[in-house]
């Protein structure tokens, strides 16, 4: 295994997890929006838990890209303002 990959994933976790914390939803309750803005951050969650999953598996190819997905969902919504979200700082890229 190699460090620089165990380093990224572990970056990735943190960048991820860190991020879910900080994302807010804004949409306006029981509009399509809103219910988007729950399938975005179900999504994020569900990749965190399969991200750790692999990891448990010493699978870090996969734990890596669990994790980059689940970010990219969270960034593609708070883009689209699904999410308010730190303006400054390494959690998104809006």
């Amino acid at each position: 295994m190699s460090a620089d990959l165990a380093e990224k994933t572990d970056r990735y976790e943190r960048l991820l997890a860190e991020a879910l914390d900080a994302a807010e939803p804004v949409a306006p309750a029981d509009t399509p929006l809103d219910a988007a803005a729950a399938e975005f951050e179900e999504m994020a969650h569900s990749y965190l838990e399969d991200g750790r999953h692999f990891r448990e598996e010493e699978d870090l190819v996969n734990a890596l890209a669990a994790f980059s997905y689940g970010h990219a969902w969270l960034d593609a919504g708070a883009r689209i303002g699904l999410f308010d979200v730190p303006d400054e700082g390494h959690l998104f890229t809006v």
